[in-house]
């Protein structure tokens, strides 16, 4: 097994056992346990446990900048993908789900995020922003272009984006407890969406 593999294999392993048991809780015998090296070859190339935590950190931003759609909330110069009918609206944010669900690193890092918010300041500010804060600033993005076209009703934007992304982060939360239950989820978004777009329809006051 070479350095690169072995390296990439103790950031899978703690990432693992950091989203089931958390950071304090694992120690760098159990990571090298589950590479299945010593604690010795861990060390060259991890001089820490929290220099693993730092690098698994920094991929899992670097992956959510280049795959999450709340990561890139600038609705003035991408316009392009701005969800005109409710259609559309439930396939992109549908596909944000999935997204979120399967990919595994994602997954767990979510996962990790919930354990260690009430331990790791740093951890904690990580979690409010990815699952809060730029969520809620896509979403109220989203529907402010989506007044300005005459799509929706004009109103309060953040509270109308409040109103359809944090029932949904709640369902997302509910499969990570549940997996069984994603195709459940999958079809309240599809009807909260669409109650949405007709609550807030032109025409409707």
């Amino acid at each position: 097994m070479d350095r690169g593999n072995t390296k990439q294999e103790i950031l899978e392993a703690s990432l693992e056992l950091f989203s089931v048991q958390g950071f304090e809780a694992t120690s760098i015998s159990q990571i090298a346990e589950a590479v299945g090296i010593r604690k010795a070859s861990l060390y060259s190339h991890f001089e820490s446990k929290q220099a693993i935590l730092d690098t698994l950190v920094k991929e899992v931003l670097q992956q959510y900048a280049a795959h999450s759609i709340f990561a890139r909330a600038d609705w003035e110069k991408d316009a392009g993908n701005l969800p005109l009918t409710s259609d559309a609206a439930v396939q992109m944010i549908q596909g944000q789900i999935r997204y979120i669900l399967h990919d595994s690193v994602i997954r767990r890092a979510r996962k990790m995020l919930v354990i260690e918010q009430f331990q790791n300041p740093e951890l904690a500010k990580l979690q409010t922003k990815q699952n809060y804060t730029d969520v809620l600033t896509y979403f109220t993005g989203m529907i402010r272009r989506l007044i300005r076209k005459g799509i929706l009703l004009e109103d309060d934007p953040e509270m109308m984006a409040a109103q359809l992304c944090l029932p949904i982060s709640v369902w997302i939360t509910l499969c990570d407890r549940e997996p069984d239950r994603e195709q459940e989820v999958m079809e309240l978004v599809d009807r909260h969406i669409r109650q949405f777009f007709r609550a807030y329809q032109p025409g409707k006051e």
